[in-house]
């Protein structure tokens, strides 16, 4: 993407804290290694991935804990079993639908 001079960016990075994500067996055991919580993991694995997270919050504890990232850095063993965690369909809208395409470009199906 960086030839085209596009940053990728999770949206929603914690998928709005669907499907288990705060208590992943996999997230909260690896969070176990490095004194972080699964939200911690999942952050510092995506920017490590060199995406750009910006997570949501209007609480000043969780806003903490989600800068508290740069202190460690995940293994390439860890990397690997969160990668393996990716089932390749997202847990929202599919922007590769042309309904959804349509749908939000204000188009009439």
């Amino acid at each position: 993407m960086h030839k085209y001079g596009t940053q990728l960016e999770a949206w929603s990075p914690f998928a709005e804290g669907e499907h288990g994500l705060f208590t992943n067996p996999t997230l909260t055991k690896i969070g176990q290694q490095y004194r972080k919580t699964a939200a911690q993991v999942a952050l510092r694995f995506l920017v490590q991935s060199g995406i750009v997270v910006i997570p949501k919050s209007v609480h000043q504890d969780r806003m903490a804990e989600n800068l508290a990232i740069w202190d460690f850095e995940l293994s390439t063993n860890d990397m690997v079993k969160i990668q393996a965690l990716d089932e390749e369909k997202t847990v929202f809208e599919d922007h590769r639908d042309p309904k959804f395409v349509e749908r939000i470009n204000g188009f009439h199906i």
